[in-house]
């Protein structure tokens, strides 16, 4: 018999460390090569940690909630033959030992440190690493963690109850400034506007957030309360791009083994009108702009839970149509499956969405921060359009769609969003039907 480590594995240049959300298989399970034994979260991805090797469960080295250092052991698995290579090779126990020293070393130093930083050692409750690293980098103070009600195993605090407590207390903040603003003419305070509270009765369902859903929720909080939101919204005939691509799609398919989707059309021609406005492809930071090299394009993505997630085309100016129908269509239906890795959500300059897909004719999307801006792709629609020929004017059918724009008005004015989406309707407007794949 030998037995196996299973450590975390990397997960990403990014990715140092992720959080055990649950266990698929306990002490005494067979399991199969390949069979998920864990399930992992990182801030933008949760994934399942599946066996290399077939044998029994022996040993589990954390628990739920806790953070694990991306290749340290997680889980001992017990095998009938033998194990090749570095996991198979018996580490004496001083090594370990000294490793073990190091890593907590190590830990102990790369502990952020603030001007006062809280010590939670006091208290008898359970804290994890990461739930007390978020306290000290949030200012939280001891006394004010020990009153997060926690859902964890024996009322533990678990990650999403403290981003869920952050979520709240800053939400509460705007309804303090109020209190304190003078009114515009007899100097009396601003009244304060405070959400109705929410009651259920017998008839209804209470239905929990999910990890993703609260962590979308906290996220679009703090992109409204960050950017002042403007939108701009210009009507596009994209008649050329859909008599192209009804040609060009069972060729495409013949020829590059994937499908022809509208999405890749619309990255492209983004992707070139972000080069000609290369301030909308920006982050700001502070009272400084950050004047992005390269243009990743985050394309949102709607998964079957009704969840969102934004995978991100690197590089998109320097892809083809065929390079980006590949990513496109590889990032999408990676995503439907969770099979992201976290490094692949990351480090997107733009984003594009299509609400076109559920009908919406045009939406108004919040930006994803650190980004400035975010295009909504409306439903492509037939409709009468007046013609303009040396003839004279007609009536005719077109396909036409709107793009909305919302973006930034802390550092991007109403001339350069609305040109620059502008720009996006002109190339598209201007597509070659006679290009070639």
């Amino acid at each position: 018999m030998a037995k196996f480590e299973l450590k975390l594995p990397k997960m990403g240049e990014s990715v140092a460390e992720a959080t055990i959300t649950s266990w698929l298989k306990e002490v005494g399970d067979t399991i199969e090569m390949d069979e998920a034994v864990l399930e992992i979260a990182t801030d933008k991805v949760d994934s399942e940690v599946p066996s290399e090797v077939d044998g029994v469960l022996v040993e589990k080295r954390f628990d739920v909630d806790d953070v694990v250092e991306v290749g340290q052991t997680i889980a001992v698995i017990e095998t009938d033959g033998e194990v090749t290579g570095e996991q198979g090779e018996e580490v004496p126990e001083e090594v370990v030992a000294e490793v073990e020293n190091t890593v907590e070393t190590a830990r102990e130093t790369a502990a952020p440190v603030t001007a006062e930083t809280a010590d939670f050692t006091a208290s008898e409750r359970f804290y994890s690493p990461l739930v007390k690293n978020i306290a000290r980098k949030e200012g939280i103070s001891p006394e004010e963690l020990e009153g997060i009600a926690g859902t964890g195993k024996d009322g533990r605090v678990t990650k999403n109850d403290i981003l869920g407590y952050l979520e709240n207390r800053s939400a509460q903040k705007p309804e303090k400034a109020a209190v304190e603003t003078p009114g515009k003419n007899n100097g009396e305070k601003a009244p304060v506007t405070h959400a109705a509270p929410v009651t259920a009765s017998g008839g209804d369902e209470i239905i929990e957030m999910d990890r993703m859903r609260k962590l979308i929720s906290h996220h679009m909080i703090e992109s409204v309360q960050t950017s002042a939101h403007v939108q701009s919204f210009v009507e596009v005939d994209v008649t050329n791009v859909v008599n192209w691509r009804n040609k060009k799609k069972k060729e495409f398919e013949q020829q590059e083994g994937e499908k022809l989707t509208f999405t890749p059309i619309f990255m492209e021609t983004v992707a070139r009108a972000l080069r000609d406005f290369p301030m909308m492809n920006i982050s700001v930071e502070g009272d400084k702009i950050i004047k992005k090299k390269n243009i990743n394009l985050g394309m949102a993505a709607a998964l079957p839970n009704g969840n969102l997630i934004v995978p991100v085309i690197r590089n998109a100016d320097q892809l083809n149509l065929v390079g980006l129908a590949k990513q496109v269509n590889d990032l999408a239906g990676r995503a439907r499956e969770n099979k992201l890795k976290p490094d692949e959500v990351q480090g997107g300059t733009y984003t594009v969405t299509n609400v076109g897909t559920f009908g919406s004719i045009m939406g108004t999307p919040i930006i994803n921060q650190p980004q400035v801006g975010i295009l909504a792709l409306g439903a492509i629609r037939k409709v009468p359009a007046v013609i303009e020929t040396p003839e004279g004017d007609f009536i005719g059918i077109r396909h036409k769609m709107f793009l909305s724009h919302s973006y930034d008005h802390r550092v991007v004015d109403g001339a350069l969003g609305g040109m620059f989406v502008k720009r996006v309707a002109d190339y598209l407007e201007a597509w070659d039907t006679d290009r070639k794949i």
